[in-house]
């Protein structure tokens, strides 16, 4: 009779440590703000909002909920303030991974957010990019299609978007995808 009263752990609980995410009001918080967490060696990551918490900004932080006193205090002393840090204690608030693969023969696209990337992974050659609706996406795959991964320029020297920003995501994920 004992195992009847053992509590089970329950599917909406996250695996491993307790985690947070911090919800800002625009793209350009997010990227100072992880920026300056790396920096300072914490493990975050940058994801897609849970729908519950969709505000003007496409991204969300997560990170440590232990460390939560100490994120918030350096995020502040460098002048970066959250809307919100809310624990994911639900499924429901779950950060969206920010990352997609598919594989169409010799192809692999990867896709960050909404942007794409597909490259020939025989000749390592940039073939298509695609999505997004910011103003420097058509500039980004002038400078980027037709490059091989080891020629292009990197997606945020040439871009200052949210669509800048994921594919440089995007980007990175597939030149490791291609070295291995």
């Amino acid at each position: 009779m004992f195992h009847l009263f053992r509590r089970k752990k329950k599917r909406s609980e996250p695996a491993g440590p307790d985690r947070g995410i911090l919800v800002f009001e625009n793209t350009t918080e997010v990227i100072r703000a992880e920026t300056v967490l790396q920096e300072q060696g914490w493990e975050i990551k940058v994801k897609g909002p849970p729908p519950g918490l969709r505000s003007g900004c496409d991204l969300v932080i997560e990170f440590p909920l232990i460390e939560e006193l100490s994120i918030i205090r350096k995020l502040s002393e460098d002048g970066i303030k959250p809307l919100q840090v809310v624990p994911v204690n639900s499924v429901l608030l779950e950060p969206v991974d920010l990352l997609q693969i598919k594989e169409y023969g010799k192809y692999l696209m990867v896709r960050a957010a909404n942007m794409k990337i597909t490259v020939d992974r025989e000749t390592r050659l940039i073939v298509n990019l695609s999505g997004g609706g910011c103003p420097d996406v058509p500039y980004l795959a002038e400078q980027m299609v037709s490059r091989s991964l080891d020629n292009a320029p990197q997606p945020r020297e040439v871009g200052y978007t949210l669509c800048a920003y994921a594919l440089q995501i995007a980007f990175d994920r597939v030149v490791e995808l291609c070295s291995a």
